[in-house]
């Protein structure tokens, strides 16, 4: 795919990965509306990439409010090329101390939000004469368990599972599914986990979206439908 005067939809746009899918996409020609709840974030980002970003403040949880944006901004004319589901949010805990509000929250975020707004893109990915590509951003733990993080094990899990069977579902209709497997990022991600810091060696931002940026821009009917990314010494180098 040229990304050059596409259109894209990215959730968790205000920050971390988000924020540099958008600024990724954006310098390449990209129109790029970014989806978050802190429209403070998105502003600022809009001021940096300028007015082929467009904020949409959003919770992705409330899929009427979705429905009616995607009603609102979208048309045969102006149909979507790409989407990155990215928003995710993480809570640890033994699992007889998570609490229900944690649990849900992981899954109305991490899974539900996804579906809610895929639902809604498809169909006009679907009219689009181009092939249009959706990325959905797990984790590396969609793949392997960890104590304490059961509820994000699952939220994830869950998204590879939808990724694989949405690819095979869509794949005659001209749209991409690929599922990314990102271990350690250096993002705010885990501000709110008890034991991990950030450090030097977790992956960057720019890692993963040059990553996301080679998976678009492959030949139209190339498929990568899954990819995992890991830093190369995933420890600490002051510890």
């Amino acid at each position: 795919m040229n990304l050059d005067s596409k259109i894209a939809i990215v959730t968790g746009a205000s920050s971390g990965i988000g924020a540099e899918f958008s600024k990724m996409l954006v310098e390449n020609g990209t129109e790029v509306y970014g989806l978050a709840r802190s429209e403070g974030k998105l502003q600022g980002l809009q001021q940096k990439l300028g007015d082929k970003f467009h904020p949409v403040k959003m919770d992705i949880t409330k899929s009427e409010d979705l429905e009616k944006w995607v009603q609102k901004t979208f048309s045969r004319n102006h149909r979507p090329d790409i989407l990155i589901n990215n928003a995710g949010v993480m809570y640890s805990a033994n699992v007889d101390d998570l609490t229900k509000d944690e649990w849900h929250t992981m899954i109305d975020v991490n899974l539900n939000g996804i579906f809610y707004l895929t639902r809604l893109i498809v169909p006009l990915m679907k009219e689009n004469e181009q092939v249009c590509h959706i990325i959905n951003i797990a984790s590396i733990a969609g793949l392997l368990g960890n104590p304490t993080i059961s509820g994000y094990n699952a939220s994830k899990f869950a998204v590879r599972g939808f990724s694989e069977a949405l690819f095979k579902e869509l794949r005659y209709d001209g749209i991409k599914v690929t599922c990314v497997f990102p271990g350690s990022i250096n993002t705010d991600l885990f501000d709110k986990i008890d034991g991990i810091e950030n450090h030097p060696n977790m992956m960057k931002t720019t890692d993963v979206s040059d990553t996301v940026k080679f998976l678009l821009q492959t030949d139209e009917n190339h498929l990568i439908n899954e990819i995992t990314m890991r830093p190369l010494n995933p420890k600490d180098p002051t510890s």
